[in-house]
Order: structure tokens, then C-alpha cells, then sequence
């Protein structure tokens, strides 16, 4: 097929003066459009202007300028139908054999600092969108170039063959579908959370954009990436951390980092989180880094091997100095010092990631997504825990102030731990956890087993109620001296009677932390 007409109708126009060029060196006719047209001007390159096909000018400020049938019709034309090929020669359309569009800068517009909505607005494309359809949608006949990155191997088959082959058609087209539909979701994204509070729309629409590939996914024989939802997110989590160091990030560096932030942000004073199997192994707050990661790490000393470690508070080289005796697949904190770093450097395949603001307020909002084969759940963020006002002393025994601290230290960490999951505390560090286990008493017993002498005097947390006694007389035998959970079991008379033949304190949170 001989191509003879391009539209060129561009908002990025890096290398578009390069392309435009060889498409003029093969005697390609140019139509374009006003700031694509303006832009090839200043590079001396022939062109006719859209409005001397359209015989309109353009209007509204530029919101219609291809928005006419003798720009659609020439597009839309299928070659092989005579009644179509017809049709045009009866109004005097000649085909467009190529259509080179990107949209208007809508995310980036969203992003800069104090943009008015009128100017968020006016970022919406109307025209673009259906010139690359149109295209699209006839992509047999007409070639759709919609990045800056296709430039090249479309050239270099124009320049061999004056055309491009039916492969290389469908995957432009399917690029095409893929930028509007991408474009589309950006923006009913951003307007629902400009104009609504809903949670759960009942068309939801997701867009992701390809971060990176990852060697392999969960296990070798699997391939995986890594999507980063659009609009991006300005809340420092796993998708925006900078890695200052180390190999590349594997699926499950991501899945356990993430695990890892989301826990960090919940502590304000100097805090660590050790994280394997996503899923917490340690997590203590002190007055100083060094000392929070000492008593992190106590808790179990064998399960940080292989794991990560998040921090909020800039890493200094004391720090860095501990962290080097062990084997670690990641690190996470704010900062480094230059102590720090050239301590890590010496650790070449350790993953350093830096994450400023993981140390400060954090507004977490959003929701979050899990699929499932054939679909996805969605659930708001579980950010909101219930205070030590709204909680219920249930036992004969009373927690003192020094517990009930102790226990809102370890309901934010259990909130972490894959359930049912159990974590034992003595004032603001873990000495025992355990998770992931199907009976609670399974979980207790793990934790027990794990935190062995350093569990007695200590305070539990539960995420879930307790269904039956037996954890708690377990807890007992360990020492325990209060428990925090949130109640509700049909049997939380018989758990309370126990937590009173043992003497020990008990609280209800009134609300649940399963982690599936």
C-alpha cells in the first residue's frame, strides 16, 4: 500500500521534526495541526495547516480543530470497500494513510503545584483521542503512531518499503486502544476524587503503567513486573522509593518492602521494622535507631536472615554497622549518612532504598486492590485504629498506665501480621510473634515457643477475638500480665473468666485486624 498523506497532530513533540523530515524526504504530504504546525515551521518543514482541508479555522481556543468529516472520513475510509473510496471522491477527501497523535499533558498537569482546575480542565483532549480511535479502528489501511519511541522503526520501514507490515499495524493499533484507554482512566480517576467520596464506584477503571520487569515473579519459572498505579501517588510508599544501591528489586523484595513501609508509618518515634515473608519478625521504638533495631532484632534472631528492615529515621553508621554483620535483602529508611553508604557499598548486592518522608506525617488515603483469578477486591486502607478511650476493660483486673501504652504499641503492630496472628510486648518492642497460622492457639503457641523466657511480664495482642480459652491459659503459663483484643467471640465469657482465674488484665478494642 502506498502511503501518500500523514496527519501530524502532537502535544510531546520530542523527535517529531526528525520524523516529519523523512516522511517529507519520501514525498508524503503533511497535515497539522496549530502547534504541531507552528513547530514544524520553525524547522523549515513543508506542511499544509489542518484548516485548509477542514476549510474552517480553527476554534474555541483550539478545542476543535480535527473534529470534521473530511478529516474522519479520510481516515476512516476502508480502501478495499469501492462505496467508501467512492464517497470521498464524490466530496473531494483524499485518504490519510498516517496518523501521528499524543494527548494533551493531562497527569503531567495534575501534578504541578497549585494548578487551577480550569487548567486541569483544559487538559482534557477531546480531539486527539478520536483521531488515534479512528486510526486505530482502521488500522488495515492507516497507521497509527501515538509515542515518540515508534518514530524509529516506522521510518526505517517507510524509508525500505514505503509501508509497514500487517504486524507491525496491530501492535500500533493495539498501543493506540491501550494510551486513550490509559488517558481515559487518569481522568475519571482524578475527577471522582476531585467530586465524590465514593469508595467503590460500580464501573471502576484501573490505570497502571509498567515500572519494571522483574527477572522472574514469585518463583523462577514465573515472569512478573512491576505496575505503578496512575495517578501516581505523592505518599512514599514501595512505588516511589529511590534505590540508592544494590540489585535489581524482585517480586517478593516488593511485596515484603511494601509490608514493611505500610508498618513503619504507623510509629512517630525512632523506629524498626524487620520484615520476612511479608510479614513482621521484629518491631520495636526507642529513643535512639541503634537501639530500636538491638531490640527489634531480639525477638527472633534467626528470621531476619534474607529479610528487610525499614526504618524512620536518617540510618547512620552505627546502624549500618550491625546491619552488615547479617545477610539482608533491603533496607529502607528516610536517609543515610555518607558513613552509612560507604559502609553498605561494600555490600554490593544489598538493595538501599531511600524514601524521604517516611518519617513524617502521612496522610493515607486510597484504596487498595487484590485480585483473584478472573477479578479483583477492593477495600479501603486500614488506617483508622480505635483509641484507648474507646476500648473496654473487661476483667477484675485492671491494666496499669505503663500496659495500656504497652498496648497500643502492640495493636498497631499486630495489625501487621498475617493472620491469626498473636504478638507478645514488653513495653514498646516485640518479644514474641506469631502468624499465619489457621488457630489462634497454633499462633500463641509460636510466639511462646519463640519469645520463651522473654515473653513473661509481657502484654499480648490479638488481631481477632479469642474463639476459645486455651490460648489464653497458654499466654498464662508464659507470664503474660494483660491482653488486648478485640472481643466479640460467642465464648468471650469463658476467655474472660480465664484472663481472671490468671490475673490478668484484658481489653476489648472493638475492632478486628484480620491480614489474609
Amino acid at each position: 500500500m502506498s502511503v501518500k498523506k500523514a496527519l501530524l497532530s502532537v502535544s510531546d513533540k520530542t523527535g517529531i521534526e526528525t520524523f516529519a523530515e523523512t516522511l517529507s524526504s519520501l514525498n508524503i504530504e503533511i497535515v497539522s495541526t496549530g502547534g504541531t504546525a507552528a513547530f514544524l515551521e520553525e524547522h523549515h518543514i513543508s506542511h499544509t495547516p489542518i484548516s485548509s482541508v477542514t476549510g474552517f479555522p480553527e476554534m474555541l481556543n483550539g478545542r476543535v480543530k480535527t473534529l470534521h468529516p473530511r478529516i474522519h472520513a479520510g481516515i476512516l475510509a476502508q480502501r478495499s470497500k469501492t462505496n467508501h473510496m467512492q464517497t470521498l471522491q464524490e466530496h473531494e477527501i483524499s485518504p490519510v494513510d498516517i496518523v501521528v497523535c499524543n494527548l494533551y499533558p493531562f497527569e503531567k498537569t495534575i501534578k504541578k503545584p497549585n494548578v487551577s482546575f480550569a487548567e486541569v480542565i483544559e487538559n482534557i483532549d477531546i480531539g486527539g483521542p478520536t483521531l488515534i480511535r479512528s486510526a486505530a479502528k482502521n488500522y488495515k489501511d492507516v497507521i497509527i503512531v501515538t509515542n515518540p519511541k515508534q518514530y524509529k522503526t516506522v521510518s526505517e520501514q517507510l524509508q525500505q518499503n514505503n509501508d509497514i507490515t500487517l504486524e507491525d499495524r496491530e501492535q500500533l493499533a493495539l498501543d493506540a486502544f491501550s494510551h486513550t484507554a490509559q488517558y481515559d482512566a487518569i481522568i475519571s480517576q482524578y475527577l471522582r476524587t476531585r467530586w465524590t467520596d465514593i469508595v467503590l464506584p460500580e464501573n471502576n477503571t484501573i490505570a497502571l503503567r509498567k515500572k519494571q520487569d522483574m527477572r522472574y515473579g514469585e518463583n523462577p519459572h514465573l515472569q512478573g513486573g512491576f505496575y505503578q498505579q496512575l495517578p501516581e501517588t505523592t505518599e512514599p510508599c514501595i512505588t516511589n522509593a529511590n534505590k540508592l544501591q544494590g540489585k535489581a528489586l524482585s517480586y517478593n523484595n516488593i511485596l515484603d518492602s511494601d509490608g514493611a513501609i505500610e508498618a513503619i508509618k504507623e510509629f512517630s518515634e525512632p523506629t524498626c521494622v524487620i520484615i520476612k515473608h511479608a510479614t513482621p519478625c521484629g518491631i520495636a521504638s526507642a529513643k535512639t535507631l541503634l537501639q530500636a533495631w538491638n531490640d527489634a532484632f531480639s525477638t527472633d534472631t534467626y528470621s531476619p536472615f534474607g529479610g528487610i528492615v525499614a526504618f524512620n529515621r536518617k540510618v547512620n553508621k552505627d546502624v549500618a554497622k550491625e546491619l552488615g554483620k547479617l545477610f539482608l535483602e533491603v533496607v529502607i529508611a528516610p536517609d543515610y549518612t555518607k558513613e552509612a553508604k560507604d559502609l553498605f557499598s561494600k555490600k554490593k548486592n544489598l538493595r538501599i532504598l531511600s524514601l524521604p518522608g517516611i518519617n513524617g506525617k502521612i496522610d493515607r488515603k486510597g484504596m487498595i486492590f487484590r485480585s483473584v483469578v478472573g477479578g479483583f477486591l477492593s477495600q479501603q486502607r486500614d488506617v483508622n485504629m480505635t483509641q484507648p478511650d474507646q476500648w473496654k476493660i473487661v476483667t477484675d483486673k485492671k491494666p496499669t498506665k505503663k500496659q495500656l501504652a504497652s498496648m497500643e504499641f502492640a495493636v498497631k503492630c499486630v495489625k501487621h501480621v498475617k493472620s491469626n496472628s498473636v504478638v507478645f510486648v514488653k513495653d514498646t518492642q516485640t518479644v514474641g510473634i506469631g502468624g499465619g497460622q489457621t488457630a489462634r492457639i497454633d499462633a500463641t503457641w509460636i510466639a511462646t515457643h519463640k519469645g520463651k523466657e522473654h515473653i513473661k511480664n509481657s502484654i499480648l495482642a490479638s488481631d481477632a477475638f479469642f474463639p476459645f480459652r486455651d490460648a489464653v491459659d497458654l499466654a498464662a503459663e508464659s507470664g503474660v500480665k494483660a491482653i488486648i483484643q478485640p472481643g466479640g467471640s460467642i465464648r468471650d465469657e469463658q476467655v474472660i473468666a480465664a484472663a481472671n482465674e490468671k490475673g490478668i488484665a484484658m481489653v476489648f478494642t472493638g475492632q478486628r485486624y484480620f491480614r489474609h
